[in-house]
């Protein structure tokens, strides 16, 4: 008898997915700072978490805190009361005052602040005239309140930030039912009542999500908070790198400020979770807008005018009026020199984020693998991670490697070749990538759940790659959606100045830390020129924020 000997089946090599793989290394990429930072705390060369806790980090701590509790307070406030104005009442200039609060996301805060500055310090146009009118010869006939304080620094971001809250809020208050409001209007509630008990309960998370998003832009402030001289978590960061020369000091630091962030972020989705609301009616109706008479009517056109006035017009007159009077720095090298410099680390910045974020989404979506799917979420954080954070996370790692690298060419060849990474822009690009990833991969991801997965699948059926598929079916769709999310990666990063300080080569000037320097050595006018290109920059943002929210 005869026994015949299955043979076994060959065993298939596992295929790597180019799609899946590069997804995962990009993820990784994104979040190797945030863990970078995290590791240098843990395992500092120099432990000094016992001495900052009993010197310096209570008061920053404290700082940071009431910083962020009174933009947050304050951004809800005039934000939600100006969204509910222009989205429920008819008044002089609401048309034009709906889009006008989108203008001070233009004004960087490091700008409002030296605007804010030279408008009420002693020799500025309003103490002169106080000066002039009552007679007073020197500061010690009158008082007026310190400017370079907390409170200003409060005032100055809520300025600037506000736009956020009042952004979301007013789509949260369009998107409501009229039906609510006519309800609560039959059984006598009147104006404010139909605000407090009607729209606000609605446009709650909407209003959670605007005040997380402003006090997250406080924490990672730093020209602001620096300039008025309030130590906060991101100063402290600075001090203690660069002045106390403690790396790992300034890594503990920064992950505290990263925990802060987390927790904000936490909180934030938590609100949005807890808060949903549901339009029952088949048949939706859009609140209509009630025509204010008389004295409200002008209040109305003055509460939602004075928020644009003091966010945009007072900033963006003080420094254009300076840019004018100092023509001669227009024609200065270095100013232009500065711009070449933001525009090309800028500009690939943009290039290669929204590539990396399309790559990663589109990646996603054709691996079907679990870590890849896990991963994407994870790399938003960048976003909510403050420049300065990024910065420690970035530099000291990045530094070790290219010390490493220097080290074995020159002892293989006798050749230096200096810094590869660190010595160049390099660093301050792979910042700027990881800290606006967000922005590239949710138009990315926006854009391509548009596209109908059936149009993919007929182009795989005729004999289309992936690759092809992509560049073929899922570009022209979504290529709109890429131009927006370039245009404001490009923004974001022409206003980013903790990370710029911190990873720019030697003697690296971007408009940004130009305007910071320039205006830190008290010369506004030598800051302006650069101050009005940020500005002009940050106005076709904001054209497109407006232009996409009609």
């Amino acid at each position: 008898m005869s026994v015949t000997e299955s043979t076994p089946a060959p065993s298939r090599p596992m295929r790597i997915n180019p799609w899946s793989a590069g997804a995962v290394v990009i993820a990784l990429v994104v979040v190797a700072p945030i863990l970078s930072v995290l590791g240098i705390a843990l395992f500092p060369s120099e432990n000094i978490w016992p001495h900052l806790l009993a010197t310096t980090l209570p008061r920053y701590l404290m700082n940071t805190g009431i910083l962020m509790i009174g933009v947050g307070i304050l951004s809800a406030m005039v934000g939600t009361g100006a969204a509910w104005l222009v989205s429920r009442y008819e008044f002089p200039g609401r048309r034009w005052l709906e889009w006008l609060l989108l203008l001070p996301l233009a004004i960087p805060a490091y700008v409002g602040a030296y605007a804010l500055v030279d408008f009420l310090e002693y020799a500025g146009p309003v103490q002169s005239a106080l000066r002039g009118l009552f007679g007073w010869t020197s500061a010690q006939d009158y008082w007026f309140p310190q400017i370079r304080s907390m409170g200003a620094a409060i005032f100055v971001l809520t300025g600037s930030l506000f736009p956020y809250v009042y952004l979301l809020t007013r789509a949260a208050f369009r998107e409501q039912s009229g039906a609510s409001e006519e309800v609560a209007q039959s059984l006598g509630t009147g104006g404010f009542g139909r605000f407090w008990r009607v729209g606000l309960p609605l446009a709650r998370p909407a209003i959670a999500a605007g005040m997380a998003i402003a006090m997250m832009e406080s924490v990672n402030d730093f020209g602001t908070v620096d300039y008025f001289a309030v130590q906060t978590l991101t100063t402290g960061i600075f001090s203690v790198w660069l002045q106390a020369n403690n790396a790992g000091g300034a890594a503990q630091i920064a992950s505290v400020v990263l925990f802060l962030v987390i927790f904000l972020v936490l909180i934030e989705k938590a609100s949005r979770r807890r808060m949903r609301f549901f339009n029952l009616s088949t048949r939706h109706r859009p609140v209509s807008r009630k025509h204010l008479g008389g004295g409200a009517a002008w209040l109305s056109t003055l509460a939602c005018t004075l928020p644009f006035a003091f966010g945009f017009v007072l900033p963006a007159s003080v420094i254009l009026s300076h840019a004018v009077a100092n023509a001669d720095h227009w024609r200065d090298s270095e100013l232009w020199q500065a711009g070449l410099h933001t525009l090309t680390v800028g500009g690939l910045a943009a290039v290669i984020t929204v590539a990396a974020g399309v790559f990663l989404v589109y990646g996603v979506r054709v691996s079907r693998r679990p870590l890849p799917r896990l991963l994407m979420p994870v790399t938003t954080i960048g976003y909510a991670a403050p420049g300065a954070v990024l910065g420690v996370g970035i530099l000291i790692p990045l530094a070790a490697l290219d010390n490493t690298i220097a080290d074995a060419i020159w002892g293989a060849t006798g050749w230096d070749p200096g810094l590869f990474m660190t010595g160049t822009s390099f660093a301050l690009i792979l910042a700027y990538c990881v800290r606006f990833f967000a922005i590239g991969q949710g138009a990315a991801d926006a854009a391509m759940g548009r596209v109908s997965p059936n149009l993919s699948a007929a182009a795989r059926s005729l004999g289309r790659t992936q690759g092809q598929v992509l560049a073929v079916v899922y570009y022209p769709l979504m290529r709109a959606s890429v131009a927006s999310a370039l245009l404001l990666v490009f923004v974001d990063c022409v206003k980013e100045l903790p990370a710029t300080l911190l990873l720019r080569p030697f003697n690296y000037e971007t408009l940004a830390t130009r305007v910071h320097e320039q205006a830190s050595l008290e010369n506004l006018g030598g800051a302006a020129p650069a101050a009005v290109l940020v500005i002009g920059v940050g106005l076709l943002a904001v054209g497109l924020l407006a232009r996409a929210n009609r």
